[in-house]
């Protein structure tokens, strides 16, 4: 994605500020400790992307009441242009890269001047024409989250993208559920592999469920980018810390990661440096199963086969067979041609 080695991680900090910038700055903290790549929030003008007529999502309602509209909920989770810039500087100074995921033109065009390098598309947008147009001229690399959609609308967002002015290769689709928290069964992270195979594009996962297992199952089904909600406490108030890890899950997510990304390997089926020197003491040798004169034959009734596999191989088993011994040897000595 940026020429990172291994998994790009997002640590998902979202709109977990509730508003105030103080908290995000301990969010951006918690998500350089735990050694994610990135940290993303969100962007947005209230008024451009919710109607004074939109309901709250049933978990957004079970989390933050039902009085407010959504509106008045997302309006207080509004970040600024001067607090985008503050984040940003306190992401450099965490060395962390910070990152938004913008949900009208606006904010695309906010974060452009901002210079970000990476346009994260939630999955409410995938349908929206002129901001993926917006966002495609730019030719900036796209992380494109895929909840709710159908292969075929997937199909035509890169359509989409690439027709705007993006090149496909600097496109990665994530395979995403937008439930809050994603029940296991609606994972579906075989969709990913078919979205891989059918765009022939970098694949990878964005996830909603409670634990950390399933962005570590998709790390070994080669997910080149995992974002992960976060928050600093799962009982504050706000629509998203319920289904947000806390910051000592998030660490075990990242290292977890990084370990599964060592374990992989390169693919070559050889002995690792780690385990050459067992091959002496687990490995076995042909050696004396009697004792042996000079000049006897090898035989099966006065050979055999023990640990430690520091003489002949066992697999030399039939080229030891009827060769003449040339010195005595004792019980469970080392048999030499």
């Amino acid at each position: 994605m940026l020429n990172i080695k291994g998994t790009f991680i997002i640590a998902e900090a979202g709109v977990n500020h509730n508003g105030d910038i103080n908290l995000a700055k301990k969010l951006i903290d918690v998500a350089a400790d735990s050694g994610a790549n990135a940290v993303k929030f969100q962007t947005f003008k209230a008024k451009n992307i919710v109607s004074i007529h939109a309901e709250k999502a049933n978990y957004q309602k079970e989390t933050t009441g039902a009085e407010e509209t959504q509106l008045q909920m997302i309006q207080k989770l509004e970040l600024d242009y001067s607090a985008h810039r503050e984040l940003i500087n306190y992401c450099n100074k965490k060395e962390i890269l910070f990152l938004s995921s913008p949900f009208d033109i606006e904010s695309i065009r906010l974060l452009y001047d901002l210079g970000l390098p990476i346009f994260k598309i939630p999955s409410g947008e995938i349908t929206n024409l002129p901001y993926l147009e917006e966002i495609g001229k730019y030719n900036k690399k796209v992380i494109l989250s895929t909840g709710m959609a159908t292969l075929d609308e997937v199909q035509k967002t890169l359509d989409i993208l690439i027709k705007s002015g993006t090149v496909k290769k600097n496109i990665t689709i994530l395979q995403c559920n937008t439930e809050y928290p994603t029940p296991y069964a609606d994972v579906n992270l075989r969709a990913m592999l078919t979205m891989k195979e059918t765009f022939d594009v970098e694949v990878g996962y964005s996830d909603h469920t409670k634990g950390i297992e399933v962005p570590i199952a998709a790390v070994t089904l080669g997910a080149k980018v995992i974002e992960k909600h976060f928050t600093l406490d799962k009982k504050m108030t706000g629509p998203d810390h319920r289904a947000s890890l806390e910051p000592f899950e998030l660490k075990a997510m990242v290292s977890a990661i990084r370990n599964i990304e060592q374990a992989l390997g390169h693919g070559r089926k050889e002995p690792s440096g780690s385990e050459i020197k067992n091959m002496k003491v687990a490995r076995k040798s042909i050696v004396a199963k009697t004792h042996i004169k000079k000049g006897d034959s090898y035989t099966s009734q006065n050979i055999t086969v023990k640990r430690p596999g520091t003489g002949i191989s066992p697999m030399k088993w039939y080229q030891v067979i009827g060769e003449i011994a040339k010195q005595d040897l004792s019980p469970d000595e080392l048999i030499e041609l």
